[in-house]
Parts: structure tokens; sequence; C-alpha cells
């Protein structure tokens, strides 16, 4: 048979003391005396107790869990700003909950489906490539609920979002390769949708332009950015004999694929060709040569986030206003794009 879980009133009646007693004890009330906590919180642990957090949150308003959206936590950039957030709600004694929505409209609207049935006290969110549709999140706002966005934000929302300058990071990377000799630049971009690709093609845009090189829109080349297709982009300029002395990516990712074709193919790096990424993944230095990248200061975006969205939470306003944090970035030089 499979054995019932503990509840508070078997710890009260172990102890012989009331459940709102107990209650009061594991949430560390002040008025339950040290003594009391402790012998509740032995006998939690010997019945191996397990709070259950939807109900507490329907008795108290709070669930003291944030609900946290990424396109995916296996990226370096994610997984360091999700310990950003953490770190910060760890202190004042909350909790998050990761959810995945793989750059899929709807697993996403199911995350914040998920979410909100967890009666979570928030949410934190990075948007996917393919969502269009910002219904999902509309829906968090009606409910009074704090949402707060990072990284990759939607203008058509008026909440608050932690970024960081796009634009400043790839005109800087761009302008670096021109000065160290490039002057045909392919550049990697994805969904225009998505605001990090958009400010990042603007940046290589006008740093093409006050350097007095001319825009060619056939150099500015759209994929979903993963390895496989920075590979996949290379090879077909290959076989067009496309000339290039430079690629600027807007992901590490796919500039690794361009590298390994690259080599595959004799190009020397950065002899003929200079190559720089976007993100600074833990990768990027550890190749050969290592890559050029901009550094994205996840962590302290990670912490600003959370900083921003207790700011929110703790805001008696009944429509607080909505403030956009811009960090600045890094360029990291490294041995793919220094000059011949």
């Amino acid at each position: 048979m499979k054995k019932e879980k503990a509840t508070i009133h078997d710890i009260a009646e172990k102890l012989n003391v009331t459940a709102s007693t107990v209650s009061r004890a594991l949430n560390d009330n002040p008025r339950i005396s040290e003594a009391t906590k402790k012998k509740v919180l032995k006998v939690a642990k010997q019945l191996n107790y397990q709070p259950n957090h939807i109900a507490s949150a329907l008795r108290s308003g709070k669930s003291r869990l944030i609900g946290v959206i990424v396109p995916t936590a296996n990226r370096n950039f994610f997984s360091s700003v999700i310990r950003g957030i953490e770190e910060i709600a760890t202190n004042l004694n909350y909790r998050i909950v990761i959810s995945q929505s793989y750059d899929e409209f709807e697993k996403e609207v199911q995350n914040v489906e998920a979410l909100l049935n967890a009666q979570v006290d928030g949410v934190i969110a990075s948007i996917g490539k393919t969502t269009e549709n910002i219904e999902h999140f509309e829906k968090i706002m009606k409910k009074g609920i704090p949402l707060v966005l990072f990284d990759r934000v939607s203008n058509d929302l008026e909440v608050s979002q932690v970024v960081i300058d796009d634009f400043l990071g790839a005109y800087q990377t761009v302008d670096h390769l021109i000065k160290n000799g490039a002057k045909r630049i392919i550049h990697f971009s994805s969904s225009q949708r998505i605001n990090i690709y958009k400010e990042r093609k603007r940046g290589y845009e006008e740093a093409l332009k006050d350097n007095g090189i001319e825009v060619d829109p056939a150099l500015i080349l759209y994929s979903n950015m993963q390895l496989e297709d920075g590979r996949k982009l290379i090879e077909d300029l290959l076989k067009k004999d496309v000339k290039f002395d430079a690629v600027f990516s807007a992901s590490d990712y796919a500039i690794m694929g361009a590298m390994q074709v690259l080599k595959e193919h004799g190009y020397k790096i950065p002899q003929q060709i200079k190559l720089a990424g976007f993100g600074n993944e833990p990768f990027t230095s550890f190749t050969e040569p290592t890559i050029t990248t901009v550094d994205q200061k996840s962590i302290p975006m990670g912490k600003i986030t959370a900083e921003t969205f207790f700011e929110l939470l703790n805001d008696k306003k009944t429509d607080p206003m909505a403030k956009k944090t811009i960090l600045k970035p890094e360029l990291i030089i490294r041995g793919s794009s220094q000059k011949n």
C-alpha cells in the first residue's frame, strides 16, 4: 500500500500541540519559542514531512516561489543568470522554479500556465525565438503578478527589463575587426523579432557605416544560431565562392561551427579569416585559436533581475512604473581576430 504523506496534523498529534502551532513553527513565526520550533522541525524530519506549497500559498497569499522561464538551461549564459537570480532569492528565503521553453512558443505558454497554477509569487522570463503572441505574459500582468524580462525582451510589454547594450557590444566587435584589417564581414543573425539579434545587427551595420564600408545585405545570414547552423552557413558561402575576410556571429555556437568548417578547408585563422562571436561561452577560451567574443555579464544580470523583481514584489502601488536596466558589455579580444 502507498504510504500517505505526513501532514502538520501528524506532527501536532505526536507533540500534543495544535496544528496552528506546528504551522507557525514551520514558518518561523516569532510568536513560537525556539525550543518548540526545534521540536517541530525534529519531528517533521522524522516523519519526512514535505510542505504543500500550493496549499500554503492559498492560505497565506504567498508561496515564496519565483517562476523562471529560459529558452534552455544548459547554456552557460542562462545557467549563470539563474545562478545570479537564485543567489538573491535564497538570501530572501525564496526559491525558484525553473522551466525551459526550448524556444518553442507552445512550451512557453504551457510553462506560464504551470507556474501560475503553482501559485508562484512572480515570473522572471527570457522570451523564446518563435514567440510572436505575448498574451500569456499579459495574463501574468492582468493577475497583478510581478513580471520581469531579461536578455530577450519584448517592447510590446510594459514591464521592467534587464538587458545588456547589445548594440554597443556588436559595434565594438565589428569596429575591432575592421581596425584589424577586415573589410568584407559576414554577419550571422537570427529572428529580428528578438531584440538581441535586432540590436546586434544594428551595431554591425552602424560600425560598417562609420568606417566607410557599405552594408551588403547579402553578407547578413539568418539561422537558429546553433553550431550546426554555423557550419552550414559557412559551407554554403564556400560553395558559392563568396569572398569574405571576417565573420561576426551574434552567437558563440554558430561561430564555433564556422571555425570548424574553415579549418577543415585549410583556412588560417586569423591570418586569412578573422572570427568573433557573442556570449563568452566557456569553450571560446579553449579553442585554437581562442575566440574573440562579448561577455554579457550574466551573473550581474541575474542579480539585478532578481533585485528588480523584489522591488516590484514589495511595491505597494497598484501600477508600479516599469524600468529598463541596460548593462555595459565587455569585448574580450582573443586570437581569432588579431591583426596578421
